[in-house]
């Protein structure tokens, strides 16, 4: 990390915040942290300047659900000039018990992978990715599906019977939460995930030679916000029992470690999903070689349903 630029989003608390600290500690010179509000992100920079006794910490503004400020951000960035090394695509959120969409129509869960195609889409579009640029998106362990009580969508089954055949409709359905989606918060959060790793798999291919991008589960961690719009079931059920089993839960700052990690992976692995080995919420991360994740069908389809959803795409043609 010595020398570079990395930018984190949702770094206020949390994964974000931990993965923001040991950047800082470990070499980076400029760590550009950010959040909805820009007294919010002001305040976490000085507390993480305080924290790891350095002074590498930009706040930036970035919502992530309004399209019109992550352009700014963009924006801002390009005034910046200097291409970011790492870029990671933390923020997240578990769905709410009751569905709720943005002012876009996207289902709460489903919006952070827009606003993170809009802010990536946009920096590769402004040559603001330095060429061994790497990508971490955060992903989830209900993505490589057995986990209970999480169940994500069997695409090919959803689009024959709805959208005749369309996979790109069907997701675009599933990130809207549309009218024959019903609507469990576990399996939307399931839904979403899965989407993320299609989304990383096919914008891989769309990567110049030589910058790479991956999504990897940050494993459990439930001691952070991101359980706060979680469902009765997964929050006073599922969570307690996971805690009270070893090897299942582990602290934010193991967690983030994880995207650490994989900012050092090569651009052989690029576009793949990485997380715990089967059955397990840490230790280790590794490919995760389950068929669904692996249909390029989907994975197109997820990328272009993002795409007609966000409004934006790559500038130059897929390689």
């Amino acid at each position: 990390m010595e020398h570079s630029i990395a930018l984190v989003t949702g770094t206020t608390s949390g994964l974000g915040y931990a993965a923001a600290g040991m950047l800082a500690v470990e070499g980076c010179r400029q760590v550009i942290v950010t959040g909805r509000s820009l007294a919010q992100v002001e305040k976490t920079a000085a507390q993480l300047a305080d924290e790891t006794k350095t002074q590498v910490f930009t706040p930036l503004e970035l919502d992530l659900n309004d399209p019109a400020n992550v352009h700014s951000a963009v924006a801002a960035l390009v005034q910046q000039g200097r291409p970011i090394d790492f870029l990671l695509l933390n923020a997240g959120l578990i769905p709410f018990k009751q569905r709720m969409l943005t002012a876009a129509g996207v289902e709460a869960s489903q919006a952070p992978l827009i606003g993170h195609h809009q802010l990536t889409i946009g920096l590769l579009n402004a040559n603001l990715l330095s060429p061994n640029a790497r990508i971490v998106i955060a992903g989830a362990e209900p993505a490589r599906g057995g986990v209970p009580f999480f169940k994500y969508t069997d695409l090919p089954e959803f689009a024959a019977k709805y959208h005749q055949g369309d996979r790109s409709a069907a997701v675009e359905a599933l990130i809207r939460n549309g009218p024959n989606v019903k609507y469990v918060p576990n399996n939307a959060y399931a839904d979403a995930k899965l989407v993320i790793a299609w989304w990383t798999a096919a914008l891989a291919r769309r990567l110049p030679s030589g910058m790479a991008v991956y999504a990897v589960s940050p494993g459990g961690a439930t001691a952070t916000k991101v359980v706060r719009s979680a469902s009765p079931v997964l929050k006073y059920l599922l969570i307690p029992i996971v805690n009270l089993i070893p090897g299942m839960n582990q602290t934010p700052k193991t967690a983030a470690r994880r995207y650490i990690q994989a900012s050092g992976f090569g651009t052989d692995v690029s576009g793949q999903f990485f997380a715990s080995a089967k059955g397990k919420f840490s230790g280790p991360i590794e490919v995760q070689r389950q068929p669904h994740l692996h249909d390029r069908a989907s994975q197109e389809a997820a990328w272009q349903a993002v795409v007609k959803v966000s409004g934006v795409d790559l500038s130059r043609p897929a390689s």
